[in-house]
């Protein structure tokens, strides 16, 4: 699984979520708000956590099931961890190989007609950051 952190900098780069069946996230609340549920990491479910649409955008309902029980909370303050399978659908056209190392893994892409390598010891965070170097790249 991805890090909060480039999962963070995913969003804030454009990286656009429609919340699907199966999809993890955690919460990222105003700075006002402590709560311990910020580190959990929630899935869409549709027995436990559904994505809602509402007149103001998606919602995620949580369904009272979950041991923290929430009403909903936006789209706007959920984190999307994205899947390994996920992240390399994404890459689409750019990715080239996926090839597993002594001690990591390395993710080989063509961006923007150049070859780019980006390594890491879990496959996710290497598909990730290849994501990353993808959209900073096309925007």
């Amino acid at each position: 699984m991805i890090t909060r952190e480039l999962a963070v900098a995913l969003r804030d780069a454009g990286l656009a979520w429609n919340p699907a069946e199966g999809d993890r996230f955690q919460l990222d609340l105003p700075d006002e708000v402590e709560l311990e549920a910020e580190a959990e990491v929630f899935t869409v479910s549709e027995m436990t956590i559904e994505a809602r649409q509402t007149p103001s955008g998606t919602d995620l309902a949580f369904n009272g099931t979950t041991e923290w029980a929430l009403d909903a909370v936006t789209l706007a303050d959920a984190v999307w961890l994205p899947r390994e399978d996920q992240l390399r659908e994404l890459l689409r056209g750019t990715f080239r190989a996926l090839v597993r190392l002594d001690d990591t893994f390395r993710v080989d892409a063509e961006i923007s007609g150049v070859p780019a390598s980006f390594e890491h010891p879990d496959p996710s965070e290497a598909y990730g950051r290849a994501l990353l170097e993808l959209i900073s790249r096309t925007r």
